[in-house]
């Protein structure tokens, strides 16, 4: 039995709707990924203010540095991290690729960002107070997620 699926859209469907249904779709997709990383620096502080959390911020290479892949994939993949990021931070990711190409204003703001926080090399890791200062720095550890976790605690606590 065949099925004609255009037959079921009304003739006169609002594309203008169907549109913006799209867009804001993608611009949720595209400053929340799935993992809780946002792209987007300003909205995530604004939520650290509402919500009284400590922000991380990865500047990384996430497509060609080594030691940042490492961090992801031993660390912020990882649900010792997950649930403690959940629960005390917003994440927030500064990307600099080199295999994908990012929109020209994300580029923009994350150079601007780069550039505000001293930014050297990468990963670096700035931790902001829920006002948006800066209240410690690191960078990838060996250890694992566990580890890292506990690394983190101890940045916190003695903010």
């Amino acid at each position: 039995m065949e099925i004609n699926l255009m037959s079921r859209i009304p003739s006169r469907c609002n594309f203008a709707a169907l549109a913006a249904f799209v867009f804001a779709a993608f611009t949720v997709a595209v400053h929340a990924a799935p993992d809780g990383w946002k792209d987007d620096f300003d909205a995530a502080v604004k939520a650290a203010k509402d919500s009284g959390k400590h922000v991380l911020v990865d500047f990384t290479g996430s497509d060609w540095c080594g030691w940042c892949i490492r961090l992801t994939d031993e660390v912020f993949s990882k649900s010792a991290f997950k649930e403690f990021a959940e629960e005390n931070l917003i994440l927030v990711k500064v990307d600099f690729p080199r295999g994908k190409e990012l929109p020209a204003e994300v580029m923009q703001r994350n150079r601007e960002l780069a550039q505000e926080y001293g930014v050297r090399g990468f990963p670096t890791i700035v931790i902001l107070d829920s006002e948006g200062k800066e209240v410690a720095r690191t960078g990838y550890r060996r250890g694992g997620a566990e580890a890292y976790v506990k690394h983190l605690k101890e940045l916190l606590a003695a903010t």
